[in-house]
Order: C-alpha cells, then sequence, then structure tokens
C-alpha cells in the first residue's frame, strides 16, 4: 500500500467515525428529550397533588414536589434538590420551548444548545415574544456550535425582551447571594452574585490596597538596603504574576515610583524607623511582604469578611455588639496522630472538605473546648463522645458520628441540622441516640409532612421508604482511621 493509498484510507476511516459519532449524537439527543418529557410529567404529577392540597403555607404546598423529587433522586442516585431543579427547567421546556425539545428529539440540535435557549430566553414572559425568539434562535442553532448560539441568543433575547434594561437589572439584583464551592488541597472558592458596579468596586479598592502593601513593602526594603550599607538583603522581590493592572505598570519591582527613603513617608507612615531599621541582623528582625497582588487582595477581603463590622447595623441597638460580635464557626475533625505531628494527614471540615494540617493544628490550640471522639478501631463507628466542660453530650455526639444530614445524597453539614427523634417523640420515641439523627430542614420537613418513612437500625443506619414502597438505606460516614508505622510510634 503506497502512501496515497493508506491517506485515502485514514480519510475513509475517519468519515466512517463522523458518521458514528453523528449516530450516536442523534440517539443521544433523542434520549434526552425523552428524559425531559418524563420530567415534565412527573413535575405535572406533583402539581396535580399539590392542587388537591387545601392549605395555603407555601410549604405544605411543596411537599409533593420534595417527595416526588426524592423518588426520582434517588433512583438515579442523584440529590433531590438536583432533581427537583431538573424537574422545573424540563416543565418550563416543554411548556414554553416545545419547538427547542422537538428539535433535540430528531437530533438537530444538541443539549448544549437546549441549555443556551433556556438559559438566555427564559426571562421572555410574553409568550408571542418568547416564540419569535425561540424560531429565530432554533434556525441559527441548527447551523453552529452550542457557544455560539448562547451569544446569538443573548442578543435575540435583549431584542425582543419587551423589559427595560434597568427593569432587568432590578430583577436580577433580587437573586444575588454568596456561595461556597470545595476545590482540591484544601482550597475553596468563594463566590459572590452582586450587581456589576459593586463587584467592580470591591476589585478596585482591594486591588489600591494590595498596590500600597506592595509599595509600602518596597520603601522599606530601600529603607534597609541603605541603611545596612547597599546589602542586598532587602532588595525588593521581582513582580510576579498577578502584581499588574491592565494598562499599569509593574509593581513589586525596583524602582517602584511615588516612594522614597531616608526620612520620607508612604501613606503617611515614616519608614526610616521601623522594627529592625538599622539593625545588622535583617532577616532576623525586619519582615518583608512576598505576597503577589493576587495573594494579597484574597488575604485582604478575607479579613474585611472575618472581623469587619457593616457600615449600616440594623441589629446595633438590639443585640450587644451587633453583627460586629458574630464571629465564623467551624467544626473541624482532627486526628490525634496528626494533632501530635506523628502524621502529616490532614483533618476535616464538617465532614464535606479536606483541611490541610498546618491549619487543623492551629485551630486546635486556639480552641476554646475540645471533644474526644472514640471510635472503632475496625468499624470506624462513633462509640461516645465526652468533654472537659459540660454541654449537649447528645448533640456532640450525633454531630460527630452523623457529620451531615442523614437523608440519602445530602450534604447539609450535621451543625445546620436538627437533631430528630426517629420515632417522633409525640409517639413515645425516647430521645436516646439510637432514636436521633441530623437532618436538614429540608428532610425534616420532608420525612413529616410526606409519605416518606425512615426507622433507625442498629449502628446509626438509617431505612428510608419512599411512597412508592421503595427502600434506600443511609449508613453513618465512616471515620477514616489513621494508624502510624512501626517506624513513627508516639514518643513515651
Amino acid at each position: 500500500m503506497d502512501d496515497a493509498q493508506r491517506d485515502e484510507v485514514e480519510a475513509q476511516r475517519a468519515g466512517a467515525l463522523a458518521d458514528e459519532l453523528r449516530r450516536l449524537h442523534d440517539e443521544e439527543a433523542a434520549l434526552h428529550a425523552r428524559r425531559l418529557r418524563l420530567l415534565a410529567e412527573a413535575f405535572a404529577l406533583a402539581e396535580t397533588q399539590k392542587a388537591r392540597i387545601p392549605s395555603t403555607r407555601s410549604k405544605e404546598r411543596d411537599m409533593p414536589l420534595r417527595a416526588l423529587a426524592a423518588e426520582l433522586g434517588l433512583a438515579v442516585r442523584a440529590g433531590d434538590r438536583m432533581m427537583q431543579s431538573h424537574m422545573w427547567d424540563a416543565h418550563r421546556l416543554t411548556t414554553s420551548f416545545p419547538s427547542t425539545v422537538t428539535a433535540l428529539e430528531q437530533g438537530r440540535i444538541s443539549r448544549g444548545h437546549v441549555s443556551a435557549i433556556l438559559d438566555t430566553g427564559a426571562a421572555l414572559d410574553d409568550p408571542a415574544a418568547r416564540a419569535a425568539f425561540e424560531r429565530a434562535v432554533l434556525d441559527y442553532a441548527e447551523t453552529t456550535t452550542p457557544t455560539r448560539t448562547r451569544a446569538y441568543a443573548k442578543q435575540q433575547a435583549d431584542i425582543h425582551n419587551p423589559l427595560t434594561m434597568q427593569e432587568r437589572h432590578d430583577l436580577a439584583a433580587r437573586g444575588r447571594r454568596i456561595w461556597v464551592t470545595d476545590v482540591d488541597d484544601g482550597m475553596s472558592v468563594l463566590c459572590q452574585l452582586l450587581p456589576t458596579v459593586i463587584a467592580h468596586g470591591i476589585i478596585e479598592r482591594t486591588t489600591r490596597q494590595a498596590q500600597l502593601i506592595k509599595r509600602t513593602d518596597a520603601a522599606r526594603r530601600r529603607a534597609v538596603l541603605a541603611t545596612n550599607g547597599g546589602t542586598d538583603a532587602a532588595a525588593p522581590a521581582t513582580s510576579t504574576s498577578g502584581d499588574t493592572e491592565p494598562g499599569g505598570a509593574g509593581i513589586g519591582g525596583a524602582g517602584i515610583g511615588g516612594a522614597e527613603v531616608g526620612g520620607a513617608e508612604v501613606g503617611g507612615e515614616a519608614l526610616g524607623s521601623g522594627p529592625g531599621v538599622g539593625d545588622s541582623a535583617v532577616e532576623d528582625d525586619v519582615w518583608f511582604d512576598e505576597r503577589t497582588i493576587d495573594q494579597i487582595r484574597a488575604d485582604l477581603v478575607a479579613d474585611m469578611l472575618l472581623t469587619g463590622t457593616p457600615g449600616i447595623d440594623p441589629t446595633v441597638d438590639a443585640t450587644p455588639g451587633g453583627l460586629g460580635a458574630i464571629r465564623a464557626i467551624v467544626q473541624i475533625t482532627v486526628p490525634v496522630m496528626t494533632l501530635t505531628g506523628i502524621t502529616s494527614s490532614g483533618a476535616e471540615l464538617d465532614g464535606v472538605a479536606p483541611v490541610d494540617t498546618e491549619t487543623a493544628r492551629r485551630l486546635a490550640g486556639t480552641a476554646p473546648g475540645w471533644d474526644r471522639v472514640m471510635t472503632d478501631p475496625v468499624t470506624g463507628m462513633v462509640l461516645a463522645v465526652d468533654r472537659y466542660q459540660p454541654t449537649a453530650a447528645q448533640q456532640r455526639f450525633l454531630n460527630a458520628r452523623d457529620q451531615h444530614c442523614r437523608f440519602p445524597g445530602c450534604r447539609r453539614p450535621a451543625r445546620r441540622c436538627d437533631h430528630d427523634h426517629t420515632l417522633d417523640h409525640a409517639h413515645g420515641g425516647p430521645t436516646d441516640i439510637r432514636n436521633l439523627a441530623c437532618l436538614c430542614a429540608r428532610h425534616h420537613t420532608l420525612k413529616h409532612a410526606t409519605e416518606w418513612k425512615v426507622r433507625q437500625l442498629p449502628g446509626g443506619t438509617l431505612e428510608w421508604t419512599s411512597p412508592a414502597g421503595r427502600a434506600h438505606f443511609d449508613d453513618p460516614p465512616r471515620r477514616v482511621v489513621f494508624v502510624p508505622g512501626d517506624d513513627s510510634a508516639a514518643p513515651l
């Protein structure tokens, strides 16, 4: 086979692969459309059940949807909150964008196109405007990628939206919120949805604060350098990533303007007489800031959020100290081998996210009290909890055992849950750890207000039974047991 023949064979194979991928794409799209119709039917069933509830209280009228979302979610190992969101999206798509679902079913578009249409067109309340938007975007979506479709759909949504920009902004501002996403290596992303002006104001202010810190640090370095006869011990660090503003000069390198040494002031503070300036042991007595602009901004935001007081405090007259007196509370589980330095394994925050060893030890050293958690050396099951200072021992036990809400799949931290009697106290259920479990408000209400049933088995396992009669089991989270090797035995 010569090169030309080989190229022809490979080209034909590439074409066959493309045809097979297109076939799979069409099958997947049709299957997803079927799933959307099923979830929309489930939503309609919940709405039918809701219509039969005489109460006007929103919580009671939400129970059919919550119960059905839990039933469907556990069937496919998905969280009930996520399933409820999927049901709502399916309802909106099948009722507000029926042509989009049909196009998906026929394989003319993909799930990415559907998401773009739903996300951008959901704000269009007028049926005629929404239909015109859908026709325009669908024609374009069938010819291009989901990314380009989303950009085009945004333009079309603006064209067909009867609301003014101000009216749309006022509605969007009602959705402002803050949330946390845990990532790897003991780190988390703090997200905040805010009006654009406020968000950019926060970035601009913290950037200028960080720049001032870097300028002050650079001036201090030059002052120490001059005092010590030109040695390079205090030479400014070179610019690092994040140290340059768009359209501005680098910050943190040598020759930073605006600061003179030898008695000059930067930021209103004299820099020629700081701690250690003029001493021979520069490295021991003078601290230099090696952080980048990005790192300083992150530290400033964290510091102000954890230690600051809001400019407007409606509680100052009703509560001692007002909002500024509230301190952050986290629950850390630290293995004793980590705490004593025998191993370097990490700790856990609320049984949800890992925490690095150094932070865990530092928090343990400043803790006002201690819980000692005794676990079974084989199963890791929590057996007992005690504390030096008297407190609610059963609650501490449950928080240590359960770590989070005990409805299957829920990760709400135990400290934000209710301590629920599995067998209701009103029906003779004892206040005993064998009849108690942590349930978040959503699933506590689900247990009492719907046909979901739960009973507690030996060892703290919960058996949940859905209204359809399906059983789902939730075991207490296993504790990781750290066992030191022979060469790392604790010194006596």
